[in-house]
């Protein structure tokens, strides 16, 4: 039998999860200006409302885990939290980011319509319960460095706060040096408890470290990648995606350009009705 996750509440206006179409969480990697991420957040938001695909938009304030102290980070907690919130009241779009340490939470839950645990920081148990503490819906990146079922821990720690909206990403396991492998077991795995499930098509395709102060990565396999989590039951689709990945300030070899995104997202859309078809049929 399919296994089928339970919905998840991201505000009042929005449900994801269930037997519902999938979903897209999606935006630029990191916050480059106020107008840019505005931009982004206004050309997916039109994508996704022609094809009634959910929509959450992604960016992140500080990225704190960049390979080198040169790259750019953002324009940091409070600056960024404004932009978000400007975001998602011009736009009426939810919006996500990535805290780093337990002091970021509360301002961040002020703002955020989803708290997402970057996945270097996955089995930090402070980090993952106060955000879970919040109520807010909690999306849980899977580090590279753990097995699917070695999130279970990670959730359980989430689930001890008493908060159940909580989302799990798969975005690729270290593979030998400078690369990452999708293992589409990891999706039924992390879906047989009960919670959504994302693949994150743009992180599996990186390769840490590729470029020595920076990582590399092969966008090109991003459509591969979206078409083999979605066809094995993800729930949702997390994209990188920037409307000039050759010029993005972070993660410009594993972005979607923003052009190529409502054929992937039309593709998706037929690949899913011919996963549930068929799972009407094998029951």
């Amino acid at each position: 039998m399919p296994i089928v996750s339970r919905e998840i509440e991201i505000n009042p206006d929005l449900r994801i999860g269930g037997s519902k179409s999938f979903f897209l969480i999606g935006g630029p990697c990191v916050i480059e200006s106020g107008e840019h991420a505005a931009f982004m957040a206004g050309e997916i938001k039109g994508i996704c409302s022609r094809l009634r695909i959910p929509y959450i938009f992604k960016a992140s304030y500080d990225k704190a885990n960049r390979s080198s102290r040169a790259s750019f980070r953002g324009p940091g907690l409070d600056e960024g939290l404004r932009i978000l919130k400007t975001i998602k009241k011009e736009l009426a779009v939810p919006v996500l980011s990535d805290v780093h340490e337990t002091c970021q939470v509360e301002k961040a839950a002020e703002v955020l319509d989803v708290i997402q645990i970057p996945a270097f920081l996955c089995r930090q148990t402070d980090l993952v319960m106060e955000a879970a503490a919040t109520m807010k819906a909690v999306n849980l990146k899977k580090g590279q460095f753990i097995s699917p079922p070695e999130m279970k821990n990670v959730l359980d720690k989430a689930l001890s706060q008493g908060n159940e909206r909580i989302l799990l990403t798969e975005r690729g396991t270290a593979f030998g040096y400078n690369n990452l492998v999708f293992d589409v077991r990891s999706i039924p795995q992390m879906k047989k408890w009960g919670f959504p499930v994302i693949i994150d098509a743009s992180h599996i395709v990186q390769r840490p470290g590729l470029e020595g102060s920076s990582s590399g990565g092969e966008s090109e396999f991003i459509p591969y990648m979206a078409k083999a989590g979605i066809s094995v039951g993800a729930d949702g689709l997390f994209l990188e995606i920037h409307n000039k990945p050759s010029e993005a300030l972070s993660d410009r070899f594993n972005s979607l350009i923003l052009n190529r995104l409502e054929g992937l997202l039309r593709s998706l859309l037929l690949l899913r009705k011919a996963r549930d078809e068929g799972d009407e049929t094998t029951g």
